[in-house]
Order: C-alpha cells, then sequence, then structure tokens
C-alpha cells in the first residue's frame, strides 16, 4: 500500500510547519497511521537551514506533548511538490512561492493549510515569529484544528482506517 506524504511548508521552517509537523505525527501515531503515512516540513526561504525550531515554538508544544527536538530546517525544492501526495502552505505568500515553484502540471497542487479547518474562519496561519507568545499559542491551536481535518480526510481516502 502506498502511504500518503504530507509537506507542511512556512517561510522559513522553524515556527509554524514544525509544528505543524510535530502535531500532525503525534495524531498519527494516536490513530496507529504511522505505517500508512510520511510527514516532513519545510520552508520557502534558506533563513534557517538545518537549525532547530525556534525555542519559543518547541516549549509550546512541549507543554501540549508536541516534540520538535528532532526536527531541522530545510528549504522546499520543486521535486517536493511532485513527490509528496498534499503540500500545505501555512499562508497566502507561500502557496504563491510554491505555486511559481512547481512544474507546470502541478501548479494547483499546493493549498492552504487551514482549508482542511474551514469552520475556523481563518484561511492563513500567522507568523508568531516576530509577536509574543500568545502567538505561538495560536499558531498551535490553529494547526491542531487543521490537523483534525486533515487526519479525517486521510482516513476518509484509506477507507476509514
Amino acid at each position: 500500500m502506498k502511504k500518503t506524504s504530507i509537506l507542511f511548508v512556512c517561510m522559513g521552517n522553524i515556527c509554524r510547519s514544525p509544528t505543524a509537523e510535530a502535531v500532525f505525527r503525534k495524531y498519527i501515531e494516536d490513530a496507529d497511521l504511522m505505517d500508512a503515512v510520511v510527514i516532513d516540513s519545510a520552508g520557502t526561504h534558506a533563513f534557517h537551514i538545518g537549525n532547530p525550531p525556534d525555542r519559543r515554538s518547541t516549549t509550546v508544544a512541549a507543554e501540549r506533548g508536541y516534540r520538535m527536538d528532532v526536527l531541522r530546517a530545510r528549504q522546499v525544492s520543486a521535486g517536493d511538490i511532485e513527490q509528496f501526495d498534499y503540500v500545505l502552505a501555512m499562508d497566502h505568500e507561500n502557496l504563491s512561492i510554491l505555486k511559481q515553484l512547481a512544474p507546470s502540471h502541478l501548479r494547483d497542487k499546493p493549498q492552504l493549510f487551514m482549508s482542511f479547518a474551514p469552520d475556523y474562519g481563518l484561511s492563513e496561519v500567522p507568523d508568531p515569529y516576530y509577536g509574543g507568545a500568545n502567538g505561538f499559542e495560536q499558531v498551535l491551536d490553529m494547526v491542531e484544528a487543521a490537523c483534525d481535518g486533515l487526519i479525517q480526510t486521510i482516513r476518509h481516502q484509506s477507507g476509514g482506517r
């Protein structure tokens, strides 16, 4: 059986996308779907390649039981858009960059991550980097909501596992 692959993408791959990767990894583990899913994250910019996630993201995530300490930032590539089943951008700016990076036949593949939480009322996960601690809490709340919707979608596609 082919694994479903998901790539979460933000700008620097140190706040929003690694948070989404860590949360979704825990959701998949809790749902006993680790053998059916591949999860990764990346950034559209090369600002932080090789660096761990922002300590504020890591701290907030750890308080809710998510581990981010093993993650390292990397930059997204055109090959990622071909390789992953889901390429999920945190905001419109990164979505636009992904669509430009994508091969022409895959321009519609990248999508907004928050599309999996339509009832949340926001289409973008805001970048908390220059804000206060509550911004990281808000990001985590939004990521959890979208991860709930994403796991439901994957379960539906895999026949309800």
